[in-house]
């Protein structure tokens, strides 16, 4: 299982991100406050600005206060946590 870091110490499946997207749009304000109001919203921003959303395949989304870029790049780069 490969894990990534999305800041604060949290840590999600990088296996089941299907995208990773900027909260300032329309659409992904509805989706967001969709998945708020039906419980499927995580929030790990710690009280602070959502800067990406992630949206998993399993319909949760996962809100994270680290810019989109600097999450994807964690995905490409080495800081991808194995875990047997």
């Amino acid at each position: 299982m490969q894990l990534i870091n999305i800041g604060f110490g949290n840590i999600v499946s990088a296996n089941r991100i299907i995208a990773i997207v900027s909260p300032e749009s329309a659409p992904i304000k509805r989706i967001v406050q969709e998945a708020k109001d039906s419980g499927m919203a995580v929030d790990a921003t710690y009280g602070r600005r959502t800067r990406a959303v992630l949206i998993m395949d399993s319909g949760h989304i996962i809100l994270s206060a680290v810019q989109p870029e600097t999450v994807a790049g964690r995905l490409e780069k080495d800081e991808i946590i194995e875990e047997e």
